[in-house]
């Protein structure tokens, strides 16, 4: 079958652009070192050797923890001012001159002289300099004397705060405290230690550098860690020392534009392999436009996002729900489609985390799970309970994978098993993705399908009071074709739902369809032409009924093709035997739709009619009903009207038997119930009472218009 693309040039932009959208964000930069890996579990990637020579440098904690160690025992320096200790006495002197310490007496002036000079001499510092230096045990302070500096304990040293409690500290039975506090002696506390911050903070950096922070090297080729193998504290040091070189640009010499080349040849073949599969395998895919749209696109979406988030390094990729694709195709499409697709997404997304095994491992086994538990999507719980397998076995694969590499129990990384479970919480949004999927895509999924076959909706529940007879028709063609559709593997719900919709057009002129009719016909006064006009229009009138009710495409194009190109035979035929057939104009009583294009749009052709002409039968038995079954089928095959739709002689087989079965089925003889004695002489002798049955309208005939 050769393949009509719709609007190839339109595909072929979209193409190019999630090609493009890919790749700009994909992180081409090799120094981007895009491992996760921790200290006490296994390294997952490839056998990783040193693409050149690096130092291996101590850890941050390590470092940090060494500096602070030694800045432990770093002593800041002080200038000494002696002046001050003795400006401050001389104050002092000179204010117990002048009478400010009136009836203090004079051996309480010598006594605080004394312990002026004691403090003075053994240095006074700021409050605030006093608090991160003068604690017990402390490295104290390096106080510079000329040339020469001369290191202090903290309890050598005071601070104006401590200098005033050594002042105060009297013995009480020699010297009265309120004596001393009345000469007021903390306005004689000056802190003669000045803090020389320039001098310090050489002194202090110097400290800090003289800490090692390489403890080795590396050679280039050397071989740094194996898949499988246990990240030691040893090998974390490696690896983390490996990621500085990287990042530093330093000793890394590559063609970036080599690297951006070798990723396009990989997203072009990946691309093209799901192309390759869709034109052996899903050609009919091709022919619509908004299946190439929803799949390229959303495949490019999901790898754009996880290379943006390896490049900012904000969460784990596990956390994105590479499963939901799967599921969008998988609804609309089919399984096969679905599963390629998501292998390609996958391989596509994993070159920004270099080809992880185990994210290659994980989310494969995350969109099969999701896609088996899909298998038709009918309700809204099954989307939760397909997230909630996808969490518990995207889990129970990573704990089992970690066992199975050495890891003991109280070492599995339960920060990735949050990750899982956070990314089977977010499967939850595609539910209300779906339906925005439906309307930017024009798709519909089984769940709106079987919304629209609640009987209780207003287009039915209008058909079933104004058109009791087509109401009743749709229902019974819906379970002919369902059985059918169940029997060749075509989509049940789909072709259920289309036949109960099929015939909506009815309810503008019930009355002139046979199945709506109790005794008066209103085409015995009509011409010919005209009865085919009324008969043919409720297939456009359907459509507008469909449209103005905002029915999907998918459900119009069963109005447009349940009858495709026939004809309204039961008139044209009238007018044939009136005016000659020389004289009728063809076009008058031909069905303006198209003949069906999928298989679904086939089956309802066949159960329409078959349901309708099994009413005209005057007898029910097999022969007569499988007669009537392969007649009409045999002739809408003949007609062409199933050329343009992939069903199979086959499935047109398989249709026919289970429509003799179903009406055998739905016409089966009855019992017929004895009579009492005597009272069958008097059924016989009474006259027939009530409505005799009424004649069949429009003969033999009738199948050929009345399923109209």
């Amino acid at each position: 079958m050769k393949v009509k693309m719709k609007n190839p040039l339109a595909v072929a932009i979209t193409f190019v652009i999630c090609i493009a959208s890919i790749l700009l964000t994909l992180p081409h930069d090799v120094e981007t070192f895009n491992y996760e890996f921790s200290e006490g579990h296994p390294w997952r990637y490839e056998q990783l050797i040193a693409p050149y020579e690096f130092k291996i440098m101590k850890s941050d904690t390590l470092i940090r923890h060494e500096r602070d160690s030694a800045l432990a025992h770093f002593a800041p320096f002080f200038n000494s001012a002696a002046g001050v200790g003795v400006q401050q006495i001389n104050n002092f002197r000179a204010d117990y001159a002048k009478g400010e310490f009136e009836g203090v007496p004079h051996v309480y002036i010598d006594h605080t002289i004394k312990l002026l000079e004691e403090v003075y001499g053994q240095g006074i510092i700021d409050n605030k300099a006093f608090e991160q230096v003068g604690k017990p045990g402390g490295a104290g302070i390096r106080v510079i004397n000329g040339n020469s500096a001369t290191s202090k304990a903290p309890e050598e040293f005071y601070s104006t705060r401590t200098a005033y409690q050594h002042l105060m500290s009297v013995e009480p039975e020699v010297y009265d405290h309120d004596v001393m506090a009345h000469m007021h002696l903390n306005n004689y506390l000056e802190p003669n230690l000045i803090y020389d911050s320039l001098r310090s903070q050489v002194a202090r950096e110097e400290l800090i550098s003289s800490v090692a922070i390489i403890t080795g090297s590396v050679q280039a080729g050397e071989r740094i860690i194996d898949r499988g193998e246990l990240i030691t504290a040893e090998k974390y040091a490696i690896l983390e020392s490996l990621r500085k070189a990287h990042d530093n640009h330093e000793n890394l010499t590559v063609n970036k534009g080599l690297v951006a080349l070798g990723h396009a040849g990989l997203v072009l073949l990946f691309f093209g392999l799901l192309l390759v599969y869709l034109r052996l395998f899903r050609k009919y895919l091709l022919e619509n436009r908004n299946t190439i749209y929803l799949m390229f696109f959303t495949i490019t979406f999901f790898c754009v996002v996880s290379n943006v988030l390896v490049q900012l390094q904000f969460f784990s990729v596990y956390v994105i729900p590479f499963a939901m694709a799967p599921i969008f195709i998988r609804v609309f499409m089919d399984t096969r489609t679905a599963f390629m697709a998501h292998v390609v997404m996958v391989m596509t997304a994993s070159l920004a985390v270099n080809t992880s095994y185990q994210f290659v491992l994980t989310e494969l086994v995350a969109g099969l799970v999701a896609i088996y538990s899909l298998r038709d999507l009918t309700e809204r719980a099954q989307l939760f309970k397909t997230a909630a397998y996808v969490a518990l076995i995207s889990v129970a694969l990573g704990f089992v994978l970690e066992l199975s590499q050495g890891i003991p129990l109280n070492g599995i990384n339960t920060t990735w098993h949050y990750s899982v479970a956070i990314n089977g919480i977010m499967l939850l949004f595609a539910y209300p993705l779906m339906y925005l999927i439906e309307r930017l895509f024009g798709f519909t999924s089984s769940v709106t399908l079987i919304e629209l076959s609640n009987i209780n909706s207003p287009i039915l529940r209008r058909m079933s009071k104004e058109a009791q007879g087509t109401f009743v028709h749709s229902m019974q063609v819906g379970n002919l074709a369902a059985e059918v559709a169940d029997k060749i593997g075509a989509k049940v719900q789909l072709v259920r739902t289309g036949a109960l919709y099929h015939d909506i057009g009815k309810m503008i002129n019930p009355a002139f369809f046979t199945e709506n009719q109790s005794s008066v016909n209103p085409h015995d006064s009509l011409t010919e032409e005209r009865s085919a006009e009324i008969i043919i229009s409720h297939v456009s009138e359907g459509l507008k009924l469909a449209e103005k009710n905002y029915l999907p495409k998918v459900i119009r194009d069963f109005i447009l093709t349940h009858h495709g190109t026939s004809m309204a035979r039961y008139f044209y035929i009238q007018a044939c035997n009136k005016h000659g057939e020389e004289n009728v104009d063809k076009a008058l009583f031909t069905y303006p739709g198209k003949n069906p294009f999928t298989r679904e749009q086939a089956i309802l052709m066949m159960a329409d009619s078959v349901e309708a002409a099994s009413r005209s039968l005057q007898e029910y038995t097999e022969e007569s009903i499988s007669n009537l079954v392969n007649r009409i089928i045999d002739a809408q095959v003949a007609a062409g009207y199933f050329t343009e739709c992939p069903i199979t002689f086959r499935d047109i087989s398989d249709a026919k038997r289970v429509f003799i079965d179903s009406l055998k089925t739905i016409y089966h003889t009855r019992i017929a119930y004895p009579d009492k004695k005597g009272e069958e002489a008097a059924r016989t002798a009474a006259p027939a009472a009530g409505p005799q049955p009424a004649a069949r309208i429009f003969g033999s005939n009738a199948w050929s218009w009345r399923k109209n």
